[in-house]
Order: structure tokens, then C-alpha cells, then sequence
């Protein structure tokens, strides 16, 4: 089978977790249990998700020159991920998150992007060749928003298919919609692009169409324990998710858009590729951490 090449352009993060039994709220402390240290960061999520699950995956993606930068760079390569294009920003420090995790396994997270948010067009260009030799780019909106563009722009007029994770939410242009191939908003970033409020498969399904009546060819939309709604222009299907105990949901839609872009660069069906990544995902909440959550492909049945 030819693999086909998946770029994944975004943020790389360590992220300082701790557990707590409940989350707290505002001027509140709270005795936590655990602490852990992980890398994340939703591009890295995506690209080591991909990389276990056996895509052939090169990291765009820009760290500053610090413990945790250096840290990151030997991570993704111990994942056979190709770091060529790993820019190192002098200035900037490395992307942080502060993570706190309930007994529920739900999450609230706080985030410094540090050198994330200087990922820009120049850094792109460097990458160029590598886009262009890739079949799928994946992206996600830790980075900023006219790199993603940028980049959306490139891949379009190359034939790649652009897949965009638009998280965390932010409202996005028809222009960009028209240039991907597919998008994978769960419930809130869903509403907040298409303006429609998404409780069940009926309001799923209205807020799927009109980012597909905007020019997006495959809309899935993920709704967590339930599964997810994948609509290509006529009926939409809702495909379930299995049953699992969840204890941390800090990495589950990394998980998911890895391996949907996994699926996809070894020519699944979107049906396939929509179960393949909804069981990747099931596996990833049952353990703690980001990267660390992510399955391996022989974990898939």
C-alpha cells in the first residue's frame, strides 16, 4: 500500500496537568492530587496521533529555544515524525499549557503560546517543498489565523486536501471554508462558525449543511461520547463511538483528526475513516495526557 504524506502544521505545547476532584471556580484553591508534565500542543496531539496510528507525517510547527523546545523536537523524532521543518524562534519561549483535570475526567485549560503564535508565512515557506510533496495538510487554530490561511491557500491551488480542526473556536471566512477539504468542529466550535446551535443530530445536521453549503466538501462534526456526524452533501450519518470509562478528554479530538487524516491517506471510506477515529479517540480518554493518550495501531480492533 503507498502511504500518502500527511503535513501537520500547528502548536507544540508541554503541558503541566494536575488532578483534582473537582474543578475550581473563580478565587477559589483547591488541594490537587497528581502532577504531570506532558508534551501537547494541538498540532503536535495530531501529528503523534498520526504518527502511531501509521501515517507517514512530517511537524511544521515552531518551539523556542528552551528545555522545552529541545524536549519536543526529541519527542516527535523518537515517533518517527520528520522534524526538518521544526522552526526554533530565538525570542520566544516554547508554548505552555496549565491543565486541571476532574475526577469526571473533565477538563479546564489555560494556555501561553509563546513562540505558537510566530509561526508565520516565512516559517511556511521554508516548508513549501514538504507541503507540496504531502497529500493531506492538517491544521488546526492554535497558530495564527493567516498562517492557517496561508497555508490553506498553497495546498488548495496544489490539489491537497486541507483538513482543519477549528480549535480553539474562532469565527471563519467563507473564502477559507472554500478552500478545505474538510473540517472536524466539535458541538461549540460548530455553533460558532455556522451560527447554530448544536444539541442533537436534527440541530448537528442543520449546522453541518451550511459549512457544507460554504464550500466545505466533508463536514464532521464530533459530539464526544456520542460519537460523530459525518455529512457530505445529502443524508448525514451519525457514527457511534464505543463505550469506554473516560478519565481524561484532554487529548480526544487530537486523537480523532490524527487518525482521520490516517484513514484517509490509505483511501478508507469516510464511513471507515469516521469509526477508525472514533475508536482511536475512545482508547485516548480512558488514559491521562495528550500525546501519551494516543493509541497505537495494533490497539485498534
Amino acid at each position: 500500500m503507498h502511504l500518502k504524506r500527511i503535513a501537520v502544521i500547528g502548536s507544540s505545547n508541554t503541558d503541566m496537568v494536575i488532578k483534582t476532584s473537582k474543578l475550581p471556580i473563580p478565587g477559589e484553591t483547591i488541594l490537587g492530587g497528581k502532577f504531570f508534565m506532558n508534551a501537547g500542543g494541538k498540532g503536535a496531539n495530531q501529528a503523534v496521533a498520526a504518527a502511531r496510528l501509521g501515517g507517514k507525517v512530517s511537524f511544521i510547527a515552531k518551539t523556542g529555544d528552551d528545555v522545552f523546545g529541545k524536549q519536543a523536537q526529541q519527542l516527535f523524532e523518537n515517533e518517527n515524525i520528520n522534524t526538518d521543518y521544526l522552526v526554533t524562534d530565538p525570542v520566544h519561549p516554547s508554548g505552555v499549557a496549565l491543565i486541571t483535570v476532574d475526577a469526571k475526567g473533565e477538563n479546564c485549560i489555560v494556555v501561553a503560546p509563546g513562540s505558537n503564535s510566530y509561526l508565520l508565512n516565512d516559517d511556511i515557506n521554508q516548508a513549501r517543498e514538504e507541503l507540496l510533496r504531502s497529500d493531506i495538510v492538517l491544521m488546526q487554530l492554535e497558530i495564527p489565523i493567516e498562517t492557517v490561511i496561508y497555508v490553506a491557500n498553497i495546498a488548495f491551488e496544489a490539489g491537497k486536501k486541507v483538513i482543519l480542526n477549528p480549535a480553539p473556536a474562532l469565527k471563519i471566512t467563507d473564502e477559507l471554508l472554500s478552500k478545505l477539504y474538510m473540517i472536524t468542529p466539535n458541538e461549540t466550535e460548530a455553533e460558532l462558525i455556522s451560527g447554530i446551535a448544536v444539541n442533537d443530530k436534527d440541530s448537528a445536521t442543520l449546522a453541518a449543511r451550511n459549512l457544507y453549503d460554504r464550500g466545505v466538501k466533508v463536514v464532521i462534526i464530533t459530539l464526544g461520547s456520542k460519537g460523530a456526524l459525518l455529512f457530505t452533501g445529502k443524508e448525514a450519518k451519525l457514527i457511534s463511538s464505543p463505550k469506554v470509562e473516560a478519565i481524561d478528554t484532554t487529548a480526544a479530538g487530537d486523537v480523532f483528526n490524527g487518525a482521520i487524516a490516517v484513514a484517509i491517506s490509505e483511501g478508507l471510506e469516510l464511513e471507515e475513516a469516521v469509526e477508525f477515529a472514533c475508536k482511536a479517540a475512545a482508547i485516548s480518554v480512558t488514559r491521562m495526557g495528550a500525546q501519551a493518550s494516543a493509541p497505537y495501531r495494533k490497539e485498534i480492533k
